[in-house]
């Protein structure tokens, strides 16, 4: 069985996205960053661009964003966008 990352995306008008995904790749503002299951702790500010999602069920999606926060800790990712 694969390793998964629990992640969740969150507006301040309520969840976007949250489940079990195999990674998350953001738009970091120093550059593109992949998240996979166990990744180390972080704290990143997000630039415009697209949040892609690799989802344990179902298919690849991509969630536009124009700048946001992340936060890594526990193999969880949250971002707040």
């Amino acid at each position: 069985m694969k390793k998964t990352l629990h992640l969740i995306i969150s507006k301040v008008d309520g969840p976007v996205f949250e489940g079990e995904v195999f990674s998350v790749t953001v738009p970091g503002t120093e550059g593109e960053m992949t998240l996979l299951p166990e990744h180390s702790a972080l704290v990143s500010l997000l630039k415009k661009g697209t949040i892609v999602v690799r989802p344990t069920e179902g298919e690849e999606r991509g969630f536009a964003i124009d700048h946001g926060t992340l936060e890594v800790s526990g193999n969880q990712a949250t971002v707040l966008v």
